[in-house]
């Protein structure tokens, strides 16, 4: 077994669950203040029409009814025997804390779900509901995904996200305050956006003390803002080896403590480009590689000794 040169998420769960565990992505009938014109209407440029990765769900059935569904389909392919429930689609904490609790209480509720990931914006997280998840954090295996995707309000702007950076950066703090841990989503090769300046959002993660990151490479998908750009040559996309030497420097940046949750990703049905990030083993197994090739792991361009 090949050693990882980042502190990988899959060993934070062997360590804690002692076996196999996978997630479970949920629909809860959630939407986004940039969709029902809270903040917009149209959505970033990069979600489709039914939320950011999810597809695979099925819509409308209560929560447990998901799970049971997808632990069937973890248990025949790959014989999991633990799950956590992942709030996915859109943004789920976009109600008040009374209707949150249930849906999660309800998730928790299911035999062998040992824990809960909760996917929202920064703009959906009032004190209120901050002191709910800080009581799921306190009683139970707990991770609140956040999205940032770029710490340039500029490139916000342009994502069309409907906030800046300041409201993720009060949004972790008092997570911090709550002793939540929180994974934040960025992605690499946004518009616009220069190897240098990609580069040098690793350090501002390190400052805010983020406990996790998930690495997303810029996917164009069918029924996108970014799929029409895309259509009229607006936006280059990446080549596999740039991105894959661009994840090892940010990687090298990167404070070790940190957990490395993803490094790229495939998709899905709806992709319609890059394709050649259908071979997401491929691409991880090229990163583990260079990193190899290169001597360094994460945290390296800090000083920081070897994982």
């Amino acid at each position: 077994m090949t050693i990882k040169r980042y502190n990988a998420f899959s060993e934070e769960l062997k360590r804690t669950f002692g076996c196999r565990v996978h997630r479970i992505s949920v629909d809860a009938g959630f939407t986004c203040p940039n969709r029902d014109g809270t903040v917009g209407t149209a959505g970033c440029i990069f979600c489709g029409g039914s939320g950011s990765g999810s597809f695979g769900i099925s819509r409308g059935a209560p929560v447990a009814v998901q799970i049971e569904e997808g632990k069937e389909v973890m248990i025949r392919k790959y014989k999991a025997k633990k799950f956590i429930a992942y709030f996915q689609s859109y943004s789920n904490t976009y109600a008040p804390a009374e209707r949150l609790r249930p849906l999660y209480d309800e998730a928790l509720a299911v035999a062998d779900v040992v824990g809960l990931i909760v996917g929202t914006r920064p703009d959906c997280l009032p004190p209120a509901t901050l002191d709910l998840l800080a009581e799921y954090a306190r009683q139970s295996w707990f991770w609140l995904e956040l999205g940032l995707q770029s710490p340039l309000d500029r490139t916000l702007r342009l994502l069309n996200r409907g906030h800046g950076f300041a409201p993720f950066a009060a949004a972790v703090k008092g997570c911090r305050e709550r002793g939540i841990r929180v994974c934040a989503h960025v992605i690499l090769g946004l518009p616009g956006e220069s190897r240098e300046e990609m580069l040098a959002t690793p350090a501002i993660l390190n400052g805010l003390g983020v406990d996790g990151v998930k690495i997303h490479l810029l996917h164009v998908m069918q029924g996108t803002a970014l799929a029409q750009m895309h259509g009229r040559e607006e936006i280059r996309l990446m080549e596999r080896d740039d991105y894959v030497g661009l994840v090892c420097d940010f990687l090298e940046r990167l404070d070790p403590r940190i957990s490395i949750q993803r490094l790229t990703g495939d998709g899905g049905r709806d992709l319609v480009a890059p394709l050649w990030s259908l071979a997401k083993f491929e691409v991880l197994n090229a990163i583990d590689a260079e990193l190899a090739r290169r001597g360094s792991f994460q945290g390296s361009a800090l000083g920081k000794d070897e994982l």
